[in-house]
């Protein structure tokens, strides 16, 4: 369990958010720094190893309000990147180093109803490199761990796979457009309460399957609102949005649809490649497939290009994806 000795400030409970959902985004990014602490904190993995007392960087973030009550994943990713970003910018004289990695692990649920705190180890800054672990923290456990790697931008070879051919997202229709009518909770969320305008090509998933069955698809996105030129926080709107909709190839693949009352799914680790630079609030073709699934656990792999066809980003999750009984 970690043991964290933070500096002294006052209480931080749950703020208030804004109510729109582009506003609500931009909060949660935009963390609170509340100085360094000499902390001991747990791998998340292996409760029985702890880290020896160090000095890190701690951060105050809020979470968003979900309809299961469980921080979501791309939250406390995005959030992650955030805080990590801060101790890499924050290097005196240093040139700009782009975040171009990350593997991370979701340890434990989190509670929406409260704020994360997030410890940021300074591993190494090297000549042309920086890596940074990242422990999210709610109640003194360890709720998400990431490590986070950092390059200064630099000339080299340079290839990348050519974009599908597929419709374009004016032609598709909108979550709101599928299930907006519907009084459900989940649905009304889903609708007009997330921050990223999703339109799947081959159909949404959310309350019958596809007559194909094929575990691949393809998801335009963009947030709902014009970004900071930030290029951090462009990369974590991107990880954000990344965490929707990657394990639906998984459904999709095996007939099912997210309505389907036995299904159960949630987030086990999350690999990422920032390629090149990015605006998250501008459409982007994210191209989905499950290459395996079994053991109750089913892989994701994407990729994410812009209009333009340039790929930008590659993403891989594997997630429990199981049917329960009954």
């Amino acid at each position: 369990m970690p043991t964290p000795t933070p500096p002294p400030a006052p209480d931080h409970g749950a703020t208030e958010l804004p109510e729109d959902p582009f506003a609500q985004l931009i909060a949660v990014l935009s963390l609170e720094r509340l100085g360094e602490a000499t902390m001991s904190v747990t791998s998340g993995v292996d409760d029985t190893t702890s880290d020896a007392e160090s000095r890190r960087d701690v951060f105050l973030g809020q979470s968003q309000r979900v309809p299961h009550g469980r921080v979501f994943g791309g939250q406390v990713l995005a959030q992650s990147i955030m805080a990590a970003g801060a101790t890499v910018a924050d290097e005196p004289g240093a040139a700009p180093r782009p975040i171009h990695s990350l593997h991370a692990y979701f340890v434990r649920p989190g509670d929406d109803k409260k704020p994360i705190r997030f410890s940021v180890q300074r591993v190494r800054d090297g000549g042309s490199f920086s890596v940074r672990r990242v422990h999210a923290i709610q109640d003194d456990d360890t709720i998400f761990v990431m490590y986070a790697s950092f390059q200064e931008v630099a000339d080299g070879l340079d290839h990348h796979e050519a974009m599908p051919e597929v419709p374009g997202p004016e032609d598709l229709p909108t979550v709101a457009d599928q299930i907006g009518h519907l009084e459900h909770p989940v649905a009304q969320y889903a609708a007009y309460r997330r921050a990223i305008d999703m339109r799947h090509v081959e159909g949404g998933i959310w309350l019958n399957a596809r007559p194909d069955q094929a575990p691949n698809q393809h998801v335009w996105m963009r947030a709902k609102g014009e970004l900071p030129d930030d290029p951090l926080m462009h990369a974590a709107v991107l990880a954000y949005a990344s965490d929707y909709a990657l394990l639906e190839p998984v459904i999709r693949g095996h007939g099912l649809a997210w309505g389907d009352p036995r299904l159960r799914v949630a987030s086990l680790d999350h690999v990422m490649w920032f390629h090149r630079p990015a605006r998250a609030d501008d459409w982007i073709l994210y191209t989905q497939n499950s290459p395996s699934a079994q053991g109750g656990r089913g892989l994701g792999v994407g990729r994410m290009f812009s209009r333009d066809g340039t790929l930008l980003a590659s993403v891989a999750q594997e997630g429990m994806v199981r049917l329960k009984d009954g």
